[in-house]
């Protein structure tokens, strides 16, 4: 049952109130507007369907993203809470003013296309993750009335198609690309090998056996490892001292960057060496859950992208298993 009333600033006020729902009210400027409102949240109860859109419609994206940074963020790999921070500053600049009930699927869409036009696609992917994620917590764990989450209502941008550079191996030339990045890291006067861009040393560990392992948790970077003891305990005067004092991780970006200009190598990053020894891995034999054991990769489409198996390679491996095909064929009708 809707009641109609008149408040003393002049405003009009509908109060529903209906059984097995909570009492709802709303404050509009005319009574035809109230009246409409409670004809609908009625016809919403009785269909089962109603939403109580009243936080929705009060809170802003600005103090969610507030929120959001506050309770969800710190729950994440520190990395994913430098990428957020960055994307929450760039969604709050352009949405912050909205209600959350007022960021539709529209809005969304624009905002996206809008920033296609500045950006690419792999900066663009990263807010709509959050602003979707967001629009998750609200929904399931914040009890904030809201339909539908906007973000997945409209279409996805594809993911980058990664890189697929794999070193090339050429034993008897000089143009070698392996020999020659092994000969520059191995001429550094500081350790090249010792690998991702900020080495925990703590996480390094040399048992009683040969060759020495090094353990890295929550990390996509690859690692170089020695294949000795002796050049595994690295000298402390090779970290890095910061303005405290202290001695930091060593940081390997620069020294990586100075050892590619020595090579000349074109085109080829660290981060492709993983690239590298993920294929190489696949090409040995290996099978996923091993490779995936040793590379970290969580699930097995990840991997997938990371693994760029040179055709040759394919080839030669077809050729193998039809000629072992033929053999058998000859065999059977020997016998």
């Amino acid at each position: 049952m809707a009641t109609i009333t008149r408040t003393p600033s002049g405003m009009w006020k509908a109060l529903v109130r209906k059984k097995g729902w909570p009492a709802t009210i709303k404050t509009f400027r005319t009574k035809r507007d109230a009246q409409d409102w409670a004809r609908r949240t009625e016809d919403e109860m009785v269909r089962s369907v109603y939403i109580h859109r009243a936080p929705s419609e009060r809170l802003t994206l600005r103090d969610a993203l507030i929120r959001y940074r506050a309770e969800v963020t710190p729950t994440k790999h520190p990395s994913t809470q430098q990428r957020e921070k960055r994307c929450a500053a760039v969604l709050e600049k352009r949405l912050g003013d909205y209600a959350l009930a007022a960021i539709t699927q529209d809005l969304v869409a624009a905002y996206r296309d809008e920033r296609l036009k500045a950006v690419s696609a792999t900066s663009v992917r990263p807010e709509l993750s959050l602003l979707g994620d967001l629009y998750n917590i609200a929904i399931k764990e914040w009890r904030i009335g809201l339909p539908i989450n906007p973000v997945q209502m409209i279409r996805r941008l594809a993911p980058h198609p990664g890189r697929n550079r794999r070193r090339l191996r050429h034993p008897d030339q000089e143009q070698d690309e392996e020999a020659r990045l092994l000969k520059a890291c191995d001429e550094y006067p500081t350790p090249c090998w010792a690998g991702s861009c900020a080495w925990h040393w703590k996480r390094v560990c040399a048992p009683a056996r040969s060759p020495p392992c090094a353990v890295i948790r929550r990390t996509w970077s690859t690692a170089l490892f020695a294949s000795t003891r002796q050049r595994m305990a690295v000298p402390a005067r090779y970290r890095s001292p910061g303005r405290d004092g202290k001695r930091r991780p060593y940081e390997f970006r620069m020294a990586w960057k100075k050892v590619i200009r020595m090579t000349g190598i074109q085109n080829l990053r660290f981060h492709d060496l993983r690239h590298e020894a993920v294929s190489r891995l696949v090409e040995a034999g290996l099978s996923d859950q091993e490779v995936s054991a040793i590379s970290g990769h969580k699930s097995m489409q990840m991997l997938k992208r990371y693994t760029h198996l040179r055709a040759e390679d394919l080839v030669e491996c077809l050729d193998q298993v039809m000629n072992r095909s033929r053999s058998s064929i000859r065999a059977d009708n020997q016998g």
